[in-house]
This record gives C-alpha cells, structure tokens and sequence, in this order.
C-alpha cells in the first residue's frame, strides 16, 4: 500500500491509498476522485500526470499518449501508474473539475503561547478525534471567528495527527485575525481548512538551503520535524531573518532536532543586538560559505526578500537545481 498525495491546479491537495496492485487513476476513482481519463488503456493521454516525487511502475502505454522526453521528465499517465513508494503527484486540472472538496476541520484552541510581542503559537485539536494529513510546507485556512473572512497560516507541525499547531504574526490595528488572537482562549472554536499550497518539501537528496524571513519559519520547522523523524543524513543550512532579536522564534526547537544536520545563521535587520548579527540573509551567500557544487533552495518570506535572494544566488554564481518558494508580504516586515 502507498499513500499518494494528489496536488491540484488550485493548490488544493488531496491525499489516497493505493491498494495491492492498483494504479493511481483506479484508486482515485474508487474514492470518489474524478481525475482526468478517457480511455484508461494508455492510448490517450488524458489522465497525463506529473510526478514530483516517489517511484512508481510506469506500465504500458502508446507514444502519442506519453512521449519518451516526457516519461525521462518525470510525467506519467495515471491509468497505468503503479506507485512503489509513497508519492507526490501533480494532476493537470483543478479540485473542482475532480470533485475533491477541501475538508473543514472543527477544532478546540489547546495552546496559545507568545513566543514574542508580535508572534503567538496557535495550538488546535480536532475535535472529532480525525486527523489531519499534509505535505510539510503546506498552509491552511482559518475562519476569523465572528466572520466570513478566513486568513492563510503554514502548519509548522507534522502531519498525520489530530492537533494542528501555526506560528502566527500579529498585525497592528488592521489585522482582523490578530484582534482575535490578542483575546482568544484555550477552549474556543477555530473552523480550519485545508491542507493547501503548491510549497512542500520534496525528497532531500543534496545539500539544501532554507531561507525563511520572520514567520516564514512556520513551515520549514513542519519540513525539519518530519526530516529529523526521517533521520535524512543530508546537510540543511537555515538562514533566518527578522526585523528584531525577539522575532527570532523557536531557535532552541530547532537544537531538538538531533537526528539532522542543521547549520543556523540568524540576524536581524531593524536593530543591533549582541545575539545576532544585523542584516540580510543574503550576507552569507558567497562562495566562502557556500561551497558546495549544487544545491537545493526553498524560501518562504516576503517578495523582496525572494528577490534578493535569487539575484545574490546569480551574482556569486551559487548554483541550484531546484528553487521552490513561498511568498508573502507581512505588513512593515523587511527580512532580505
């Protein structure tokens, strides 16, 4: 059996289990997931899928359904499919025309820690006793309580349980949800939906870069949680920027991690303080530091700082074979 994590056009994400010998379009259909498929015998390529990460038996098919350049790319077809390995799998139509709806969790608030004067912890429970299942990196929607506004938050958790766990910045004076979290408490209801989001960490298979600006760091510790349980022996370097030393959050969670290689590099920008360097995170990329032949580089953080990065990475010729990002605009935040 093989859990197969379906990622669609609309950043939904749905999750399905392969049974015996089963490919992926007969265990999404007997599920209920109408993905994309006409003939079903590797003629047509309509059920055209793109694996982003696993192995599977790719079985047979016809050329004009699934050209060699595309099968070496890591495209498949679903009909023919087999996994041999847990699997994420991107599906070229959106949720809606598949029929998956995003489930709506009805959660108890267990937890709320501020881990600084700006930055709360939000714990839930489901209360039902369900669990949750997501790709590390991945965010969900929170329904403002009182409201018909929702607000989007990185799981900084890992997935597979029935409590969910979100790093939070409060907004001054126009945030809708940081009002609420400022008088929240433990016991009231948070409607939560999700998993969403195309920003998932993929195999770890060579030195890998995380670059996250302030609570940009959600989702790398759901990712460095679910490495560490893994004991991945690959090298992770964590450059963590915030606007001041307080905002710089949940440092000593990450010495727990002892199963990884975790080399951090934090500073700030908006203050000089004695335990951190100020600045950019991009005063470390160079060739000094940055040595190895290739990397892997995930970013979560405002645009600017995304930017930045990518032209520091081009300007010191840092060469990457992947880049995968995040991007947000947190109000009065600068973390380049």
């Amino acid at each position: 059996m093989a859990k197969v994590a379906l990622n669609f056009e609309d950043g939904v994400t749905h999750f399905i289990e392969t049974a015996g010998n089963e490919t992926i379009a007969e265990a999404a259909y007997r599920v209920g997931v109408n993905i994309p498929l006409d003939c079903a015998d590797g003629a047509c390529g309509t059920c055209k899928c793109l694996s982003k990460s696993g192995s599977f038996d790719s079985g047979d098919y016809i050329e004009e359904a699934l050209s060699d350049e595309e099968a070496e790319n890591g495209y498949g077809l679903a009909c023919q499919m087999r996994p041999e390995s847990d699997m994420i799998v991107d599906i070229l139509a959106s949720s809606v025309a598949c029929k998956v709806e995003v489930t709506t969790y009805e959660t108890e608030i267990t937890e709320l820690t501020f881990l600084s004067s700006e930055i709360v912890k939000l714990k839930t429970k489901i209360k039902d006793g369900s669990t949750i299942t997501f790709l590390p990196g991945q965010y969900a929607n929170i329904l403002v309580p009182g409201s018909t506004e929702t607000r989007s938050y990185s799981f900084s958790c890992l997935s597979d349980s029935d409590e969910m766990e979100f790093i939070i910045r409060l907004i001054p004076n126009t945030g809708l949800m940081s009002d609420y979290l400022r008088q929240a408490k433990v016991g009231e209801t948070l409607s939560i939906t999700g998993p969403v989001g195309s920003f998932y960490s993929r195999e770890i298979n060579r030195e890998t870069l995380f670059f996250a600006g302030g609570t940009g760091i959600a989702p790398f510790i759901a990712m460095l949680e679910k490495l560490n349980k893994e004991e991945n022996s690959q090298t992770i370097k964590l450059f963590y920027g915030a606007t001041t030393a307080e905002n710089i959050v949940e440092l000593d969670r990450l010495k727990t991690y002892t199963n990884l290689t975790i080399e951090n590099y934090p500073c700030v920008s908006n203050e000089n303080c004695d335990a951190y360097p100020s600045g950019y995170v991009t005063q470390w990329i160079n060739k000094e530091e940055l040595s190895a032949a290739v990397y892997d580089i995930y970013i979560c953080g405002p645009n600017t700082m995304v930017d930045a990065v990518k032209s520091s990475l081009e300007d010191n010729q840092i060469h990457y074979e992947n880049f995968y990002t995040e991007k947000f605009i947190p109000t009065g935040m600068a973390t380049i």
